[in-house]
């Protein structure tokens, strides 16, 4: 009986102690404080610059065509998944270029495919001389109308756009 009740006390002993060291492993995954931070990031379907308008409501994605001189704008959803239509009848862009301010008119672009019309639509395009020789420029959209929201004075980097600090 004395056998019995030591080698109970042992397994009881033992128990514990294997209780103990799971108890006390540490975990491997980090905390929230440690965790990297991640970034939100936005991809313009057409490797343009990201514009934001507002706080992520939407975005114009600036795409340009050096060898064809031609500037493109297409308005986006907040996420630049999505095509929105607006009615602008145009979209004016201010860029510096070499010390001096190029403006350049943006018209609506209609397409049969989608369905859009020129006061229905997502595209805006225009060309310039200077767009051909000139790759990296600041400036400024004077005004979009989207979904009865009013943006005036965009400001922004090409080709980096204002998601990417050129707000």
């Amino acid at each position: 009986m004395k056998k019995f009740l030591s080698m109970r006390k042992m397994l009881l002993l033992g128990s514990i102690i294997a209780i103990g060291f799971c108890g006390c492993s540490k975990s491997e995954r980090p905390s929230a404080a440690s965790a990297p931070v991640h970034k939100h990031e936005h991809h313009p379907p057409h490797g343009g610059a990201p514009v934001e308008l507002g706080e992520e409501e939407y975005h114009v994605e600036i795409v340009r065509d050096g060898e064809a001189g031609k500037l493109q704008a297409f308005v986006l959803d907040g996420e630049l998944e999505n095509f929105i239509r607006v009615a602008t009848p145009s979209l004016e862009v201010t860029a510096q270029v070499s010390g001096r301010q190029e403006k350049l008119v943006l018209s609506p672009v209609a397409n049969n495919a989608t369905g859009e019309t020129a006061g229905d639509t997502s595209l805006f395009e225009g060309t310039a001389d200077w767009i051909k020789t000139t790759p990296v420029f600041d400036a400024v959209l004077k005004e979009i109308t989207v979904r009865g929201r009013i943006y005036t004075n965009i400001t922004f980097k090409f080709p980096k756009g204002s998601d990417e600090g050129g707000k």
